[in-house]
């Protein structure tokens, strides 16, 4: 069986077709460079988009930019998609497009979308469009939202939270706690691999992926000092004083704003009971913290 992956070359991208290709023919697909060819990929089965602009740490990205990157391109696909033979489209989101900054409860799919980034609201409006389209009974549209996706070639945010701990540099907002879902890059592969084989059992529409457990920042940092041997010390600053400096940013060019602050210290959680009941899915190849170290080590070995 054929599967086109658009989006292969990044970092999601390279470690799912080397996850697929011992057992289907994998097409890596560039719509830089082969815009209007459908004959390249007329014959694929399934259609795997992973094409999109994260988040910009650098701050130099438009709302424009994320609209083509995250909207248009979408589009995109989808019309080669309807043009084709294959009868499953599966297109990456994030969980981004349904909440940022903050849930206690575990966020379901049923759960009203509040995106606040660029990012987010352009994810959101790829969603929304994609849902709205008419397609042949044949076919089948699975909208995938993941939490923060980590392993090794990520140069997320987990992988400056490794450099800071790495260096010996304490962290100074240990007077938070709070839990976050994530998902490590071994069990999104596995997420993918399953509704491929098992796509029959799925209806179009959104599904959450994540590990099973989520992490407090608290044993994230505890990982990584284990894994790089380092006893570095956490700073509890009072909160009221973090709260105080992040507001500050939020009109001057410092580190840290109330955004970034609610980010690194809220929780967030996920769950991935409706995708793992409707593809009988027991347990995931990797825990959350088996995940993470992997990841950490992954990073050590490259050193």
């Amino acid at each position: 069986m054929k599967i086109a992956i658009f989006g292969s070359t990044g970092f999601v991208g390279t470690h799912l077709k080397q996850n697929l290709i011992n057992k289907y023919e994998i097409i890596s697909y560039s719509l830089r460079d082969d815009r209007d060819n459908l004959q390249y990929i007329k014959d694929c089965a399934i259609m795997i988009n992973l094409v999109g602009k994260a988040h910009d740490h650098k701050g130099i990205a438009t709302e424009a930019d994320y609209h083509y990157a995250n909207v248009d391109l979408a589009k995109t696909i989808f019309e080669k998609f309807v043009s084709s033979k294959a009868n499953l489209l599966i297109h990456v989101s994030s969980l981004a497009a349904l909440e940022e900054l903050e849930s206690s409860d575990f966020l379901t799919e049923a759960d009203i979308p509040n995106p606040i980034s660029s990012y987010g609201k352009s994810k959101r409006a790829a969603e929304e469009w994609l849902l709205a389209q008419k397609i042949s009974p044949d076919k089948k549209i699975i909208i995938i939202r993941p939490p923060m996706i980590h392993g090794s070639g990520d140069k997320g945010n987990l992988s400056l939270l490794v450099k800071l701990i790495s260096k010996g540099l304490p962290y100074p907002l240990a007077s938070f706690d709070n839990k976050r879902s994530f998902i490590c890059i071994d069990n999104f592969c596995f997420f993918i691999e399953k509704t491929i084989e098992n796509y029959h059992n799925l209806n179009t529409g959104i599904y959450h992926i994540s590990d099973d457990q989520a992490l407090s920042t608290k044993s994230v940092i505890s990982i990584i000092q284990k894994e790089y041997g380092k006893r570095t010390f956490s700073l509890s600053v009072p909160r009221f004083l973090m709260i105080g400096i992040a507001r500050i940013g939020d009109f001057l060019p410092i580190l840290i704003n109330s955004t970034k602050l609610k980010k690194m210290t809220s929780d967030l959680l996920v769950s991935n009971l409706k995708i793992k009941k409707e593809l009988d899915i027991h347990t995931l190849p990797y825990t959350a913290e088996d995940g993470l170290r992997k990841t950490i080590r992954s990073f050590i070995d490259k050193k």
